[in-house]
């Protein structure tokens, strides 16, 4: 009995060692079967451009870097929401913000010159007809005082008027009309009482008569040369006191909605840079300058110490409150919350639940800009929480997950709209205007400009940047503006505004890295009007850099399709894709 249950022992420890070994090696042969079908399901992708997909590992064929394998997000209750962990957010620098009702206050710039008074500006003209034989006042911007001689005049009228007047004095006892008739002839051209009483005590003629200023002021006109022959009342100098003058700022048809009479103005100027000045607008023109498209806005400034010398450059600023027919506060989220696709403007709208935290896209329709936000009419309401900062990054992830993003071509697909209960087709926001052949010539000096500036930030040449800026500025201020007609001048006066914003003190930056910070507020105003004017024969191209902008992302315009980097230069040259041809 003993030996049977040492065999049945035996045989069982046997048999479960042989099952052991039978099952693990089926259990090896599923794994490896697993992980060899997982490996060839594999797609691999790159951090940076997300676009790219590919079935091996390798390199990114945009900028150069290894790729990674793309994970499956974990299982999600909204399919159009992507969902990112703590740690990731904070690595990603993502901030956001609750969506509030506020004033609508927009801070607009405004560049202008000091002017004299139009209201303190005198013609000082001659009471005498004449020669002109002497000037005391012989140069523009000489300061004249009431009263004292400023010329000299040699008249054979008021030689016979004096000798007239000293015949009346000797029968004035017998005809005092007649003495006094002379007399008064004489006040006819301006001569006073006092004059005429050194006269009669002198008894001989003045033969060159002294002319009085009127007023005192600086000679901002000089109307006559010695030798001259004047008539009466003929003026001889323009003269303006500058105790009093106007600072005279250029209003762009585009921003003539936000500035009233009554308005705070804080300006300064470039020779007082430690003075800052404030003052309110008292006139606005009615009329638009037609070369220019502005209007002038008028601050009255006392100019006591004469601080203030006309054609003087000034820089204000005005934080005007837009007034609606609703007169209530409005909704007003940052610029840097806005995604543009060129067909929609979009945010992520956070949304946390017991999984974890999920971002969704959402469009929303923008208002009026307010300088950094935008007013938003129709998308988000109070209370809500936006991504405010590390947008990119959010939509890079989206991507990576397959979600609906800005660069995966969803452009003609539904997408959920902010009540979440129903979709709708995207349109483009961004209006094609037809300009005519003149309108399309004058603007080909400002592409060409554009590009020369492009391709010296590309070089990283800092020199040239500044000398193509100067170009840019001066050919859009050569562009004749009544070419653009209707709807396409109110278009092309906002981009005018926008990139004359951004030259200004261009050629003062200190480095190429400021220089491409104003290269990309140019770069979108150009983007933007090549899309709705189309103004270049041949094929220019939109080209984006997701890493530009601290990886917010940025355009340029380029007129050929390889990559030439101008946010990154050299250090960076090929970084980059191209996002749209506009022919």
């Amino acid at each position: 009995m003993k030996k049977q249950i040492i065999i049945y022992i035996l045989l069982l420890l046997v048999g479960g060692v042989i099952g052991y070994f039978i099952h693990s090696s089926s259990s090896s042969n599923e794994e490896t079967s697993d992980k060899k079908a997982s490996s060839e399901n594999q797609i691999w992708t790159c951090s940076m451009h997300p676009q790219i997909r590919q079935p091996e590992a390798g390199d990114c064929p945009i900028c150069g870097m290894d790729l990674i394998p793309l994970k499956n997000e974990d299982e999600q209750g909204n399919p159009m929401a992507v969902r990112m962990s703590p740690t990731a957010i904070q690595l990603a620098d993502i901030q956001t913000a609750k969506v509030g009702n506020s004033e609508a206050i927009k801070t607009i710039s405004l560049n202008g010159k000091i002017q004299p008074d139009e209201r303190k500006i005198f013609t000082q003209s001659t009471h005498i007809e004449g020669r002109v034989e002497k000037l005391n006042v012989n140069f523009t911007g000489e300061y004249i005082r009431k009263g004292t001689p400023i010329a000299y005049i040699y008249s054979p009228k008021l030689l016979t008027a004096q000798q007239e007047l000293f015949e009346a004095q000797k029968i004035k006892d017998t005809q005092p009309q007649l003495f006094q008739a002379a007399k008064e002839k004489l006040k006819t051209w301006k001569l006073t009482e006092s004059q005429i009483n050194q006269l009669l005590e002198s008894g001989k003629t003045i033969e060159e008569f002294p002319i009085l200023a009127d007023v005192s002021g600086y000679v901002i006109e000089k109307m006559v040369n010695l030798g001259d022959y004047v008539r009466q009342g003929e003026g001889m100098y323009k003269v303006a006191s500058l105790s009093q003058v106007w600072v005279l700022f250029d209003v762009y048809e585009s921003e003539l909605a936000w500035i009233k009479k009554g308005d705070k103005v804080k300006y300064s100027v470039a020779s007082l840079p430690s003075r800052e000045f404030e003052g309110t607008i008292s006139f606005i023109d009615p009329f638009i300058d037609p070369k220019t498209r502005v209007a002038k806005a008028r601050v009255v400034e006392s100019n006591p110490n004469l601080l203030l010398k006309p054609e003087m450059f000034v820089s204000g600023e005005v934080k005007a409150t837009l007034y609606t027919k609703k007169n209530t506060e409005e909704i007003v989220i940052p610029k840097t919350s806005v995604m543009w696709t060129g067909k929609r403007s979009v945010v992520y709208v956070r949304e946390t639940s017991e999984k974890g935290i999920d971002f969704v896209m959402r469009e929303v329709k923008l208002g009026l800009s307010l300088g950094e936000s935008y007013i938003v009419e129709e998308g988000l309401k109070e209370g809500e929480e936006i991504a405010v900062n590390g947008t990119f990054s959010i939509d890079a992830a989206a991507q990576l997950a397959g979600k609906p993003s800005m660069m995966n071509g969803m452009e003609t697909e539904e997408m959920n709209t902010h009540d979440h209960n129903a979709t709708e087709k995207v349109e483009n926001p961004v209006k094609k205007i037809n300009i005519g052949k003149a309108a399309k010539n004058s603007l080909q000096p400002l592409y060409a400009a554009y590009f020369e500036l492009k391709n010296a930030l590309v070089k990283d040449d800092l020199k040239t940047a500044k000398s193509s800026s100067e170009k840019l500025k001066m050919a859009l201020k050569n562009i004749d503006m009544s070419v653009f007609k209707g709807e396409s001048h109110t278009l092309y006066m906002a981009y005018y505004s926008n990139i004359n914003n951004q030259l200004e003190h261009f050629t003062h930056l200190e480095n190429i890295e400021k220089a491409r910070q104003k290269f990309q507020g140019i770069s979108e105003a150009m983007v933007a009007m090549s899309k709705s004017f189309e103004p270049l024969e041949n094929v220019i191209y939109v080209q984006f850099c997701p890493m530009a902008d601290n990886n917010k992302g940025a355009n340029w315009l380029s007129q050929e399709k390889n990559i030439k980097n101008p946010y990154f230069g050299k250090a960076m040259l090929t970084c980059g894709e191209v996002s749209l041809e506009i022919k």
